[in-house]
């Protein structure tokens, strides 16, 4: 293998412990749940950009609006400024001579430019201002994409989680299974979607900016200079922090490319927080079908007191090939997870608007009230391999975090409440009362607006036992895309809990 290139001069690019790429502590950081308020949020924050604005994602629409409309005041002037992502970011750039801004989209996106009419001239448009610079990410092997969720203003704000810059994002924690508002730019209306990210300023911010300036040095970018250190962020004035003084932990994924070795801290650092529950682990996940985490589980679940664990999903994964990776691999996990759990401690759920399925695209997993974690990474073999992913987490156990869990546990019970839909105050009375989150769930019953039901897998043909089994749409690595590996080293490797698990249930079926 070549030397890695030195992409950026000083670039740390080694995990400062197994899983856990950067520690760093920030001023303030907020968790945005839902984006109903985030595109103001992030209109505000650009509007107080000194030097740079770095948006790195995995989509990017500039037909979005972002804010229902406001005025801008400065210098005794009373100015608008254009709502449209598109329009916004050169008024921007006309306006603040100094200001750079770069993005940074995964290269599939541009086959979405043909149904996304004003965007390929949005573009055009740009191309002029020498300081508004938009690339595709390439800088992957075949089959692998660019799944960062990255914004970083100069070098004191960030955003890292699961909401991309683009369309099918803004909803309300209400959820309605109706609402005129939600609509795709082109006036098409989309469901119920449930989503969220973290915000971070001071050093944390800083360390993701350093992150950005190497993804987008890699993906081919002119090498940008680090932001010079400001005293002021672009925080927005109206947004409270949800914790203060706080170290934020950083973790990645990566696959080994063209010099550069393949980077697995997002799957290590999961193997250890679900190891280190003691009571309980809360998830959000757009997928359920990483081999390595429901062996993790798995593990767990045959324990004599297990940790309770709930993860919320969607129904189903959207898109076509999604749908054929992602269901069959979660059904056969769910399976043969479900014949382990004796004691009734998993439980996955679907949250539903009365009778329409949200659609969850967060990716958050809480341990013990004592753990947040909010990033890119799915629960799927793709985040824990292929896909370049980032995550942020706090833990409490840190030097100087201990004041977190309380407002974790809030955050907790809050979405609890936004699911089930009843008031936090109330999820926590019930769960004291049934002892569980899965007994408060099963307490509260069917017919009211807002409900998690439980998951419920569909019979599978024997072709998508196969697909699932071998990993064949969702691998682990990039070279086994293009093997045909037997069962033995996929789903349910040879020896693990999982396969000893499924050679029960076949067992008992033949017995039948």
């Amino acid at each position: 293998m070549s030397e890695r290139p030195a992409v950026i001069a000083g670039f740390v690019d080694d995990s400062v412990e197994p899983g856990v790429w950067r520690y760093a502590r920030a001023r303030r950081a907020r968790v945005v749940i839902d984006a109903e308020n985030y595109f103001d949020h992030m209109q505000q924050a650009m509007l107080g950009a000194r030097e740079r604005i770095l948006m790195i994602g995995w989509d990017f629409d500039t037909r979005i609006h972002l804010s229902t409309g406001r005025r801008w005041w400065q210098k005794g002037f009373n100015r608008t400024y254009p709502l449209r992502l598109g329009s916004f970011i050169p008024w921007l750039a006309r306006r603040n001579r100094k200001l750079e801004v770069r993005i940074l989209n995964w290269t599939y996106s541009v086959v979405k430019f043909a149904g996304r009419g004003s965007m390929a001239l949005d573009i055009l448009r740009w191309y002029p201002h020498r300081r508004i610079d938009f690339k595709f990410d390439t800088a992957h092997p075949i089959g692998c994409s660019h799944h960062q969720k990255i914004v970083v203003i100069d070098d004191n704000f960030a955003v890292c989680g699961g909401i991309d810059m683009t369309t099918r994002r803004w909803d309300t924690r209400a959820h309605l299974d109706d609402d005129p508002r939600r609509k795709r730019p082109n006036g098409e209306p989309y469901g119920p979607w449930h989503d969220l990210t973290m915000i971070v300023e001071g050093d944390a911010a800083q360390a993701l900016e350093e992150l950005g300036r190497y993804r987008w040095a890699r993906a081919g970018g002119k090498p940008l200079k680090p932001a010079r250190r400001t005293i002021t962020s672009a925080w927005p004035e109206d947004l409270a922090a949800d914790f203060e003084d706080v170290e934020i932990g950083i973790a990645r994924t990566r696959a080994e490319y063209n010099g550069e070795r393949k980077i697995d801290e997002i799957e290590q650092l999961f193997l250890r927080q679900i190891a280190a529950a003691k009571h309980f682990i809360y998830a959000e996940s757009q997928y359920f079908a990483s081999r390595s985490i429901a062996e993790a589980l798995a593990v767990r679940l045959a324990e004599p007191n297990p940790p309770e664990i709930v993860i919320v999903h969607p129904i189903s994964a959207d898109g076509w090939m999604e749908t054929k990776a992602m269901d069959p691999a979660r059904a056969r996990l769910y399976t043969a997870i479900r014949e382990l759990d004796t004691q009734d401690r998993f439980h996955l759920y679907v949250p539903f608007a009365r009778d329409t399925p949200i659609y969850v695209h967060a990716k958050l997993m809480i341990v013990d009230d004592r753990i947040l974690r909010v990033g890119s990474a799915n629960f799927n073999n793709r985040s824990m391999g292929l896909d370049s992913e980032c995550d942020v987490f706090i833990d409490c156990e840190r030097p100087g975090n201990a004041h977190c869990s309380q407002r974790i546990r809030e955050m907790r019970l809050s979405l609890l409440g936004e699911h089930c839909g009843i008031d936090p105050a109330e999820v926590a009375r019930l769960i004291e009362q049934h002892g569980s989150m899965a007994g408060m769930i099963a307490g509260l019953g069917p017919g009211r607006g807002r409900t998690l039901r439980p998951f419920h897998p569909q019979p599978l043909s024997h072709l998508e036992i196969e697909l699932a089994d071998r990993e064949m749409l969702d691998p682990e690595e990039p070279p086994a895309m293009f093997e045909i590996r037997p069962p033995s080293r996929g789903l349910f490797r040879r020896g693990s809990v999982l396969a000893r698990s499924m050679r029960k249930l076949k067992t008992k079926a033949q017995r039948r």
